[in-house]
């Protein structure tokens, strides 16, 4: 009795912090979902209830006078590029570090782990003039290669976990069989480690999504905007016309995909980044 006395009090001990602070965090996210719908005379009457009627009246004036419809295709294309760059550099890299016997391997994957230590804004100036030299300055794919270079050491980290757990009997059997590097890499060890790629393909692209500091930098013009600067140019006009719905609303088409794609994904990103762990 005594025993389940205590187990009970610690749960609870437990649970009532963590309730409170998920309340705390969700909150804030339900009162600007709210103010979404409402209009601006209703926000300021009103601020912390319900909606009188739910109106999508925020929703068309960010999308079509504020540009939110070519700052989210900007953004998706950023996203998805920077995301398939990464996974094309970082499958062969981790494969090589991991597999390959070279001389520096093991140097080489301290360097990219060592650099998931430095802080990316050391990098913004040099990569500033560099893309500026390519001409790449202003270019949302400019700013894809920079997200998915950003990303690599992360990436490499968590693949060559999971590469290493792959039994090299399978390498041996098929290239017995004739399989060449290649297609060993491709089509033997990248399905195998699928369960990895997933995880860092759905984090990185959740970064690449809510990035907002590199965006500012490297681009310029309204028309290149990430989803992030269109959403910064409201708030700063928000202040002087009053259009905190329409803030509101931006920020409700940013967050919802990013909601979503977590919410279908979680749990294998959970059990992902668990079994890199335990087989890293």
């Amino acid at each position: 009795m005594k025993r389940s006395v205590g187990q009970i009090l610690g749960r609870t001990g437990i649970r009532i912090p963590l309730i409170l602070w998920s309340l705390a965090v969700l909150y804030p996210i339900f009162w600007m979902f709210l103010g979404a719908f409402k209009s601006n005379a209703e926000i300021y009457r009103n601020p912390w209830g319900f909606p009188e009627s739910f109106s999508f009246d925020n929703f068309v004036t960010a999308w079509t006078n504020y540009n939110i419809d070519v700052s989210v295709f900007n953004s998706l294309i950023v996203t998805v590029v920077g995301a398939v760059l990464t996974l094309v550099l970082a499958i062969p890299t981790a494969y090589a570090i991991e597999r390959i016997n070279f001389r520096g391997s093991k140097i080489l994957f301290t360097v990219y782990v060592s650099a998931m230590m430095i802080p990316m804004v050391l990098g913004w100036i040099p990569l500033f003039f560099l893309l500026s030299d390519l001409g790449l300055l202003d270019n949302i794919y400019g700013l894809a290669i920079v997200y998915a270079v950003s990303q690599l050491p992360f990436s490499i980290f968590v693949l060559t976990s999971f590469i290493g757990t792959i039994p090299r009997s399978l390498e041996e059997s098929a290239a017995m069989d004739g399989m060449s590097p290649y297609k060993v890499l491709w089509k033997i060890i990248t399905p195998l480690s699928m369960s990895g790629i997933i995880t860092v393909t759905i984090m990185n692209a959740i970064q690449f999504w809510n990035e907002y500091f590199m965006a500012l930098i490297f681009l310029n013009s309204s028309e290149n905007y990430t989803l992030a600067l269109a959403i910064d140019f409201i708030s700063s006009e928000a202040q002087y016309t009053n259009a905190w719905g329409t803030l509101f609303a931006g920020l409700v088409i940013a967050i919802v995909p990013v909601i979503i794609l977590y919410a279908i994904f979680q749990r294998r990103i959970s059990k992902g980044m668990t079994e890199g762990a335990i087989k890293g």
